[in-house]
């Protein structure tokens, strides 16, 4: 018993640095923690920070960007050696991942000055936008080499970027948020799941895990829940892969269609927000969206994108997990023991644990820290801190959701999702018509005026 204790905890403790979910909260936390540490001693982040100014004349800019070299420089330095460094812990080949990685980087580079571009900006086409549109266009079109393949980390990076989203979103925004906020988020994720698994799984026979894969990506936060929930219910990875492009076509779309539903209804700033918040499925594509409507349009989206969507993530997983290892696991260990040694797996909370995301501890921690640090210096050096700490989190985290969409594009292919079939797009796309209708019901009717008030 003791052997096998101790096998436990040694597999345990190699998970805090073998494991790209617990690397993304010790980057995203020590990112966090660095930040604050300079700001007290007079310093910031916004040193190894680059934002890209909007230009109008194409030609200008090189002008625009030849000041900025050395900062792009330095960051790509910085970022090279910290994933580096993990990749060399986690066993990952370190030639090939700083040969890709630098492609990715400049890839990226490019995704953002564009995106400055005001032409871009005019047709909606923000950095995230233009990251997946360069992605596909790239990963369709061309052969990838293999080296390349080694630097997409695709979860690593979104993982890293929702750690960072929880240091720049207040606690209290919870508090904020208001009883209609979580009540629809909370009426539009579990339509819409229920919805994507009922057809799914009883209509087209497809396997629960995937149902389940499907649903979370349709009905909670896209990319993030399909990788979460995915893991939770032990899904076979070419299933994760699927739903997630099926998130990235659905999120593509809807940048572009959500804005223009809005401005054809006449909404205010506050129920376009909302409306995007409920009916987007990347937060990255939803906050270009949501960033053509001002301020307003931009809490709101928060309000129900972030905490009434992405904060459940953590509990979908944990009950899914449960579900998964109770029912569908033993049901399949039972049906197989029939001829084998009859062994059905258990729901222990060790198994539990081992499959819930860690990455969603470390938002929770880093808004928590984060909002204690404020509200404990007053309003005054709060402000300082949203400038000097919570700004460059905010352009690092830009950065991250940046290489991740690039990855997901660049690894998304459309003809794999031809050769799945119909039957997974047409589970998926009957979520997203619900998950269209009741945004539309709940933030155009029943909720307007609040969200309106709200968004002022």
């Amino acid at each position: 018993m003791s052997t096998n204790n101790t096998k436990s905890n040694d597999s345990g403790l190699r998970s805090l640095y073998m494991k790209e979910d617990w690397w993304a909260v010790w980057i995203g936390l020590g990112t966090v923690a660095v930040g604050l540490l300079l700001w007290v001693g007079g310093a910031s982040l916004k040193a190894i920070t680059v934002s890209f100014k909007t230009y109008t004349n194409f030609m200008d800019m090189p002008e625009m960007v030849a000041p900025l070299l050395p900062g792009i420089l330095i960051l790509y330095l910085i970022l090279l050696v910290v994933f580096s460094v993990t990749m060399r812990i986690m066993g990952h080949s370190l030639p090939k991942f700083i040969g890709g990685f630098t492609l990715l980087y400049l890839l990226a580079v490019i995704v953002q000055i564009l995106g400055a571009w005001q032409t871009a900006k005019t047709f909606n086409l923000e950095a995230p936008v233009l990251a997946l549109i360069l992605g596909l266009l790239i990963g369709n079109l061309i052969k990838l080499p293999d080296w390349f393949k080694s630097a997409m980390r695709t979860e690593f990076y979104v993982k890293t970027g929702i750690v960072l989203m929880g240091a720049t979103l207040p606690f209290s925004i919870v508090l904020q948020a208001g009883p209609m906020a979580l009540l629809q988020a909370t009426i539009v994720a579990v339509s819409t799941f229920l919805v994507i698994y009922w057809v799914a799984t009883r209509a087209f026979k497809i396997e629960k895990p995937f149902a389940a894969t499907m649903g979370a990506g349709g009905s909670i936060c896209g990319v993030s829940a399909s990788i979460a929930i995915g893991s939770s219910v032990n899904a076979k990875k070419e299933h994760v892969s699927i739903a997630i492009t099926m998130v990235v076509i659905f999120a593509t779309i809807m940048v572009f269609l959500l804005p223009v539903v809005a401005r054809a209804l006449g909404l205010s700033d506050g129920a376009a927000g909302a409306l995007i918040g409920t009916s987007e499925f990347a937060d990255a594509a939803g906050v270009a969206a949501a960033a053509q409507f001002g301020e307003g349009a931009m809490t709101t989206f928060t309000l129900m994108k972030v905490i009434g969507r992405d904060i459940f993530i953590g509990i979908w997983a944990l009950i899914l997990a449960i579900i998964s290892i109770t029912i569908w696991e033993r049901k399949k260990d039972k049906n197989a023991a029939d001829g084998a040694d009859g062994s059905v797996q258990k729901a222990s909370a060790g198994v539990i644990w081992q499959r819930f995301p860690k990455f969603v501890i470390g938002f929770f921690i880093a808004s928590i820290v984060v909002s204690l640090v404020q509200l404990g210096v007053g309003s005054e050096l709060a402000a300082d801190i949203d400038d000097k700490v919570l700004g460059p989190i905010k352009n690092l985290r830009t950065w991250t959701f940046v290489l991740c969409f690039i990855c997901i594009g660049l690894t998304t292919r459309f003809k794999e999702l031809v050769a799945v079939g119909w039957k997974p797009f047409a589970a998926f796309t009957s979520g997203v018509v619900v998950n269209l209708g009741l945004g539309l019901l709940l933030s155009v009717i029943v909720f307007n005026e609040y969200w309106t008030q709200i968004g002022m």
